[in-house]
């Protein structure tokens, strides 16, 4: 017992590379591991629990709230386009005019498709602690799974106040009307600059906290998918928010008043967000 779902996902991994490198060349556009990235950890995930014989409680428990995380993730993906044609991220197109083509083609490699591939894989391998000490289900489970899902309703919460604003905004443009504010500053948005953000990396700590607990040990190497992904976020964040910048000059206002993703108070109530 121990290696063989964690192979059998190495394959799924090394398959999924493939396919969203060659897609990626083929179609022009650069985010087809987005368009995999809520449905490929929720795979790997049954992978180590069918394995178990489904016998398994705490991996029956952690695959079916990653199979939640991934309902969601996929149907605000969905209806933001995601999966249409000319659904790429738009900060890829940014970064295609900001680097040579050549640049451009590994780092559609080896960052958008290898290293962001890997790091799927990685965040679902306390799957695979669970696995491998499969200890009766406790309190301690139980308490991350109210995390969890806690964590999956902030998410929600944040990119329905995000998909709101934008509806409004664009109801706004399309009467001729210039939007004010520019961008979301109420809400979860007034405490948080990226609070989706903050919910997603809570939810894939607390897996790795499942995989603690199966252990009986905190000090689990597989603590580096969640930091990876922390780096990950903290990365995108501030490129993100350089267009943001380069948008909109009152973004630097909201910078310094706003917790860029731990939501915290406001650091000067007197300069309150503007609400649509």
């Amino acid at each position: 017992m121990g290696v063989e779902p964690f192979i059998v996902s190495l394959w799924v991994l090394v398959g999924v590379c493939v396919v969203t490198w060659v897609l990626s060349l083929v179609t022009g556009e650069h985010s087809w591991v987005d368009r995999i990235w809520s449905v490929v950890p929720v795979a790997y995930v049954w992978i180590y629990a069918g394995f178990a014989g489904l016998q398994d409680a705490r991996l029956n428990l952690m695959a079916v709230l990653v199979t939640l995380w991934g309902i969601r993730l996929t149907f605000n993906f969905a209806r933001k386009g995601g999966y249409a044609p000319g659904g790429e991220d738009y900060r890829w197109a940014v970064l295609r005019g900001r680097m040579p083509a050549w640049q451009f083609w590994l780092f559609n490699l080896f960052f958008i498709v290898i290293y962001q591939n890997v790091l799927l894989f990685l965040i679902t391998l306390p799957a695979w602690t669970a696995y491998l000490h499969q200890t009766p289900l406790g309190v301690l489970d139980v308490v991350c799974a109210v995390g969890f899902l806690a964590f999956l309703v902030g998410e929600t919460v944040a990119d329905q106040q995000q998909w709101n604003f934008h509806r409004w905004k664009n109801a706004e443009k399309a009467a001729g009307r210039e939007p004010q504010p520019r961008f979301l500053q109420s809400g979860l948005f007034r405490v948080s600059r990226h609070p989706n953000f903050f919910f997603e990396q809570a939810q894939w700590w607390v897996v790795f906290l499942f995989g603690c607990v199966a252990a009986g040990s905190i000090l689990q190497w597989t603590v580096i998918g969640p930091l990876l992904l922390t780096g990950l976020f903290i990365g995108s964040t501030v490129f993100t928010e350089s267009i943001s910048l380069s948008r909109y000059p009152e973004y630097a206002q909201y910078q310094r008043r706003t917790s860029p993703i731990v939501p915290w108070p406001p650091r000067s109530r007197g300069e309150e967000p503007v609400t649509p």
